[in-house]
Order: structure tokens, then sequence, then C-alpha cells
């Protein structure tokens, strides 16, 4: 049957114009779906998880029992609503700590002071090794402000020599970035050394969340590393003492069961919360929303499969969606036509911000993969057609679309702000007070369901189904 006869079949029943007067099918749908999906049951998602963590010491957070009964509460529902689900398991940090001091020793040369010329990465795994050090792409001498890219990308290793200690340098990207390309590469152990710059010289203790090297690791001062790389073949001795156990948690992953299989349209949020408190707004809104468009979904008859997931563990490095992206085989990764991420979309002092596909803004981080750009103007229309102005914000790496753009996914979606300060500017377009932040309870215990923007949480609830509901039917 043509998808029209099916829209027409599932949507006349409903009173609804059939698609030949109402246009294309995508645009019937979402029309439909972003009519059912209310900002009133969004909010019971929010109850529910409030009261979920009430009832576990106010927290969500990866590990606790407010965590496990958030997964159960959207597991149940969406099973309940005729979704494939699954539960992944992924692994996180339960316990670090350190027996003895740390070792750094050239061979033959300079032993280095531990704890005061370096540190151990926390959680680093124990390791002792001795190896010839190869430096990765460092920036010597230290541009004035931080520019080195050392590390940043797998291709910095071209040439690594499997089995050495990877000297890298302290930069403009995540320590745990680093971390997992220098594993990736084969390094025994891993030395990061601060940048240079003044403010950027010494080391000091790290916890970077990151423990999947396998090896090793150590931040050093600036001029342990000035002195290594100035020694190139140097040998040397770096022995870790620490024990490290690991949790398991799960990411919740929820497929149509029509849909082409080929093309999947993955939509996703992350379900955790911080320890500090119960995590309504970030990112209890993103997860509610997420949870009521896909139950009001559910028997759509979509053309591509759509795959909701909902993330464990992103406040502590964004681990449920690393590892799932990371477990994906090539042609699994290649089926996924489209990443959409919804991290804090009911920020109290909130402005309606796009993740900037196309770096149309020019804050200098990269545009997206190619089809960002596209993602952002879908987004950029729906909220046109509501008379709403939006304003871009930058992939920073700081939520879970991290990993799909790492890997070349087109990405996109809907931010409102979090710790950052509220622009003039963003005031004379959205309301709210300058000079204040966009959420004041940000990872903090008031981080509650009075600390909601109800607006911004139903605005951003019919985006999140307009999106959602087009790429069922039409890939941009």
């Amino acid at each position: 049957m043509r998808w029209g006869a099916v829209a027409a079949a599932v949507l006349l029943p409903l009173g609804l114009a059939s698609p030949a007067n109402a246009g294309p099918v995508a645009d019937v749908f979402a029309k439909l779906l972003v009519k059912q999906v209310k900002g009133a049951n969004v909010t019971k998602h929010l109850d529910a998880l409030q009261g979920i963590a009430d009832a576990n010491g106010g927290t969500r957070a990866v590990g606790t029992p407010g965590y496990a009964a958030s997964v159960d509460y959207v597991a149940g529902r969406l099973k309940k609503a005729g979704y494939k689900v699954t539960r992944q398991p992924i692994n996180y940090v339960q316990d670090w700590s350190e027996t003895s001091p740390p070792v750094l020793a050239q061979t033959g040369g300079t032993t280095w002071v531990p704890n005061e010329d370096f540190f151990t990465f926390e959680p680093s795994p124990a390791g002792d090794v001795t190896a010839q050090v190869q430096a990765v792409d460092l920036t010597l001498p230290p541009t004035p402000t931080p520019t080195s890219t050392s590390g940043c990308e797998e291709a910095d290793f071209t040439g690594f020599v499997a089995g050495r200690i990877a000297l890298i340098q302290r930069g403009t990207c995540a320590f745990a970035t680093k971390i997992r390309n220098a594993g990736k590469a084969g390094a025994s152990g891993i030395i990061v050394f601060n940048e240079g710059q003044p403010g950027r010289t010494d080391a000091f203790v790290l916890d970077i969340g990151e423990w999947r090297a396998g090896v090793p690791m150590v931040f050093a001062d600036f001029a342990v590393g000035q002195a290594l790389a100035a020694n190139p073949g140097a040998s040397v001795h770096l022995k870790v003492d620490s024990d490290l156990r690991l949790g398991t948690s799960d990411n919740v992953i929820a497929e149509t069961r029509l849909g082409l299989p080929g093309k999947v349209v993955m939509v996703g949020s992350h379900l955790d919360s911080v320890p500090a408190g119960p995590g309504i707004n970030d990112n209890g809104s993103g997860s509610a929303a997420n949870l009521e468009v896909a139950l009001q979904m559910a028997h759509f008859p979509v053309k591509h499969k759509v795959r909701f997931a909902f993330w464990a563990a992103e406040e502590i490095g964004l681990l449920g969606s690393d590892q799932y992206v990371e477990k994906l085989s090539p042609a699994e990764r290649a089926k996924i036509k489209l990443y959409l991420n919804f991290d804090m979309i009911a920020s109290p002092n909130h402005a309606y911000k796009l993740y900037d596909g196309d770096d149309s803004d020019g804050a200098g981080s990269p545009a997206g993969p190619p089809g960002s750009d596209r993602i952002e103007k879908t987004f950029e229309r729906f909220f046109t057609s509501r008379n709403l102005a939006t304003v871009g914000t930058d992939f920073d790496g700081r939520s879970d679309y991290g990993p799909f753009i790492a890997v070349g996914i087109p990405s996109g979606g809907i931010f409102t702000g979090a710790e950052g300060i509220k622009t003039p500017e963003e005031a004379a377009l959205f309301g709210g007070q300058a000079g204040v932040a966009y959420d004041a309870c940000y990872h903090q215990a008031c981080d509650t369901i009075t600390n909601i923007n109800a607006t911004a949480l139903d605005v951003n609830a019919d985006a999140i189904a307009d999106s959602t509901a087009r790429y069922a039917f039409e890939l941009p």
C-alpha cells in the first residue's frame, strides 16, 4: 500500500483531511502528532520523575535506586505502548581509589615528584610499564592562547607505534577524548601535560570519568612534557597503583515495529540526573517530552524506523550514548540517518536555542556533519510558524549528540540554556532576565518540578513532535 493511502486510512477516521487535500504525508502526520502531544501530559511524566526522586533520596543519578526506577518507568510505558524495548547495559566507574603514589621516571634520567610534578588521572586503571615515549601532534612552544589539538582526532595518532607511551598536550578538546584516542591507537601508557600558557602550566588533581583506554594515565606539568618532548625516543617508567571498580546501568532503547530497517531516525535524551538533585529540567524535561512523543506516535504507520533512546550516565561523561555508538557495527551505524538530541528544554529563564548545524552563527565551533544544517532548518521552520525567534547554540560536546557527530551522523536538537548567562539581546527575543543564568538551579538540589518553564516545555514538546513525525516519513 502506498504511504498516502496508509495515511488516509489512519487519518480519515479521525475526521482530518485526506493527504490529497492536506499536502505531503509528512506534513499531515506532523500536524497530527503536534496536536496529540500536550504539555500537560509531558508534565505528568515530570511529576512521576519527581516522585521517583522523592522516594529515593532526592536523586536519579546513575547507579542509584532513583535511576533504576526511572528506567523502569520509561521502559514500562514504552513496552505497554507496543515498542520493541531493549535495556542496553553500559559501564561506569562505581568506585576508584589510589593505593600508593604514582611513578614517572625517565630511564637513566629525571624522576618526577608524584602529586607535585604530576598526578594520576582519576580513574586511571592500574598499570606498570616501561616504554619509549612518542609525542602526539604537540604545539611547542605553545601559542599565546589555547589552540593545541594534540590527540583530539584519531588521525593525530597516524604513525603511532602501538606499545609506546603517548605524550599528549592539553588543549582545545576534552581530556577524555585524548585518552580514548590514545587507547584506540594502542598506547601502553598515557602522559598528558598542561599546555603552557600562563595559568596552564601546573598539573592538578582531575577526575575525567574515563578509564576505557585500559592503561595507566597521568596529568603532568608543562615542564615535564617539554622535557620529554625535547628528548625524543626517551624511555619512561610509568606506574599507577589503583583500585578501579565498575558498575553497570542501562540505556533504554525503544524502536517502532514498522518502518524500513535500513533507514533509522534516532531521538535521544539523557535520563540520569546529577547526584545533587532530581534533575527535572536536566534532563527530565527532554526525556519526558521524548517519552510523550513516542507514546503518541506508537501506532503511526511510519516509513522509517524511529528509535527512541534514553541515555544512562550522561552526567559523568556521555557514557551511555558513547558506549552505544561504539558498539554499533559499521553496517548498523550506516542505518542511522540522523540523530535528534533534547537536553534541558524547559529552563526557567529560557531561550530557544537550536544546535548550529552549519556554524552560520560563526561562533567558532565546527559545523555538524553534512545534513545537520537541514535539521536546523526544519526546527527553524517550526518556530517561525509559531512566530517565535530562535538563536544558534554550538555543538560544544556537552551532550549526547557528541558521539553521533564524531562518527559523521547528521545531528540537531533544541536546548534552552544551562548555567550560562542570558544576554540582553536574548531577553529582548524571549523575555526573562538578562544577566541571569538560564537555569539558576543547574546541577543543584533545587532542579525540581518547580524549576520548569511550562511554556517552553509545551512549545519544545511540539517542536520535537513536528520534527520526529516529519523524519519518520521524509528524510532531510
